[in-house]
């Protein structure tokens, strides 16, 4: 067979037909994830005048056939003709990729968009697009669809010589995303986290697709300080008021940059801290985290020596000891930012680390000898931790196995598998012997392992480390998976590649599954990272009706199938527990593969995650309690 491979096999894409052809390369995918993230990019751009001061004002408006408008008050898209291409420079932003200022031009010299992609690629995965522009007593308009303009640019109407800004309205184009219903929650947690890093910003976002329109406007004045206060808000603080400093360099215009960082301790044992370069939520961290954890340490080492908390004999404390109950955030501002990482969100910029380390140090000295009652608070929190942290070594000495191959350090109650390979492997974590016994009768003994749990493990959000590793159940799961906790968790040695939370369909399983989960999230947390970590989901009921049998997984699917089938002689019978079925029925409805429905556990939000953990397993009563009475309304079926 002939193989011709020549100049005429080589395709060109014109225009934005590159990125209709391969999403994924400029906005990540076509999930739901990609779908909001041409929300952000509008929003970005808005962002970006408003850290160059034009703009105070940002809406954003879902409308009821999940179209999009992105409304701000900066200085307007430029409508004038670029001198390169002859086309109006709205035209250019619009429909030429790599085309903005932010190239090393004069119009952005901090910007949070790294490609100046962002409105061609929302154009060109848009159905249609409507830019309008207010600029110089005009009102300028040009539609495009698919990518391509509809319109040349034209004026439209007036309006005062003092309006100006942009609008933006777009559907994104459903042939190329997987759905497109755009999630309230999701684009308000970015638009509060965008008004935290810039302070003064106003942002409103209105849903109008509801029965009654959800609206909600983000405005601190205080910027991270309040966002520091948010993270906060249902811990227990340790001083009053957030610690903040703030520096800035302007060397040269290719190396100038910003540095703002706001902390607070609380009594938790919990260290959350968020970095953002331009913006960009930078969760692999990077140089300006490094600073931050240096100096901190340094710091509060040298304060403690200083005034002799901190005795000749003593060990310096840790970076770990330091961090404990810190919640902080640092975000940078930048010219030129470099980004590492798998991701691109690692920040690499070597100067920044140094700018960072030299700010945090100067700062907080100075908060701790202006505030010694504070601080004495401070540095004994690190010290308690300290001491913690030593019992907890010893503690976590017992727990780490000797070796993978090594059964006999295996727990004796946990029932293993036959195969060696991780990516083939499932844990079932059940509650009691009874739901233990049916799933070690049931399973396949190849792949899947059984560990039965006695009772509920510990609420670890509110307990230090070395009690939890005393705690015989946790003992028991870190012995089991293999990889260790913490620092010590080691991907390479965990031994399933499933674990999967098998709790009764009640309170107590809910209970049971959320204290699992948040002992997952704090000490394990690169399992839920890596997907590793999955919920089972057990049948509620099985509908028999003569030959008819059908197992049912809530209580909308039970009324449809009586719907269905009809309701004279029908046996319903309502699974309360795991234990109530034989090994078969367990296995049928939910461990076996081919049959199974299980919940994949997912970090898609870590702060909300936080938050969520804090709020329902943390000390403070009040905040949970509201939770109840405004999700109560939730819950169909209450087993007291």
């Amino acid at each position: 067979m002939e193989n011709t491979y020549d100049a005429s096999q080589i395709q060109v894409l014109e225009g934005l037909e590159a990125v209709r052809r391969r999403p994924g390369m400029y906005i990540g995918s076509t999930d739901a994830r990609g779908l909001h993230h041409l929300v952000y990019e509008i929003v970005d751009n808005a962002i970006d005048e408003a850290m160059a001061g034009y703009c105070t004002h940002i809406s954003v408006y879902i409308h009821l056939d999940n179209s999009i408008t992105v409304i701000d008050n900066g200085r307007g898209i430029p409508v004038d003709i670029h001198p390169k291409t002859g086309k109006s420079a709205l035209e250019v932003a619009l429909t030429i990729l790599h085309a903005g200022g932010k190239f090393g031009g004069s119009g952005y010299k901090v910007s949070g968009g790294l490609h100046g992609v962002g409105l061609s690629v929302v154009n060109a995965l848009s159905d249609e697009l409507i830019a309008e522009v207010k600029r110089g007593g005009i009102i300028y308009r040009q539609i495009c669809q698919k990518g391509n303009k509809i319109t040349e640019v034209e004026q439209v109407g007036i309006c005062g010589e003092d309006e100006h800004g942009t609008s933006i309205t777009f559907a994104p184009d459903a042939t190329i995303f997987d759905e497109v219903n755009y999630d309230y929650d999701t684009l308000t947690r970015r638009l509060r986290e965008l008004a935290f890093l810039n302070g003064g910003v106003n942002i409103t976002v209105t849903d109008e697709r509801g029965e009654h329109d959800r609206s909600d406007t983000f405005h601190y004045e205080g910027g991270i300080v309040e966002y520091v206060r948010y993270i906060n808000k249902n811990k227990e603080v340790l001083h009053p008021e957030p610690i903040y400093f703030t520096a800035s360099r302007t060397e040269s215009e290719k190396d100038s940059a910003s540095v703002e960082i706001a902390m607070q301790y609380n009594d938790g044992y919990n260290e959350n801290v968020f970095t953002y370069a331009n913006n960009i939520n930078t969760i692999e961290g990077g140089s300006h985290l490094a600073g931050f954890r240096s100096a901190l340490t340094r710091v509060i080492n040298d304060y403690a020596r200083k005034f002799k908390i901190l005795k000749d004999s003593d060990a310096n404390l840790s970076g770990e000891d330091t961090r404990e109950g810190l919640s902080a955030i640092i975000s940078v501002k930048l010219t030129e930012p470099q980004f590492e990482g798998q991701t691109k969100t690692k920040l690499g910029n070597a100067y920044i680390r140094t700018m960072v380390d030299n700010s945090v140090y100067a700062g907080l000295m100075q908060y701790l000898e202006e505030n010694p009652a504070q601080a004495k608070i401070m540095v004994d929190k690190c010290l308690s931790a300290s001491r913690a942290r030593e019992a907890a070594r010893k503690a976590r000495e017992l727990t780490r196995r000797k070796s993978v191959l090594d059964s006999a350090a295996l727990p004796g109650k946990l029932a293993d598998c036959s195969e060696k390979d991780p990516s083939l492997c499932e844990l079932f974590i059940v509650e009691g012997d009874s739901a233990g016994g049916s799933a070690k009768e049931g399973r396949d003994r190849h792949f899947q392992a059984i560990l039965p749990l006695r009772g509920k493990i510990l609420n670890v959000e509110k307990t230090r480390l070395d009690r939890i590793l005393g705690n015989a159940e946790i003992k028991c799961m870190i012995t089991a998976f293999g990889a260790g906790m913490d620092a010590d968790f080691d991907e390479s040695k965990l031994r399933y590649h499933k674990i999967i939370c098998m709790t009764d369909a009640d309170v107590d399983g809910s209970h049971i599954r959320t204290l699992l989960l948040t002992f997952f999230y704090r000490h394990m947390r690169p399992m839920i990272e890596k997907g590793y970590v999955y919920i089972a989901q057990p049948p509620l009921y099985l509908i028999k009706k003569g030959a008819f049998e059908k197992y049912v997984y809530s209580d909308e699917e039970l009324n449809r199938t009586l719907d269905e089938i009809g309701r004279e002689k029908i046996n319903v019978q309502r699974y309360k527990g795991l234990g109530e079925m034989n090994p078969e029925q367990l296995w049928d409805t939910t461990m076996d593969p081919e049959k199974r429905i299980m919940l994949q556990v997912t970090m898609d939000d870590a702060m909300l995650a936080d938050e969520t953990f804090t709020l329902l397993m943390g000390d403070r009563v009040e905040p949970r309690r509201e939770f109840i009475e405004q999700n109560s309304k939730l819950v169909t079926d209450l087993d007291i």
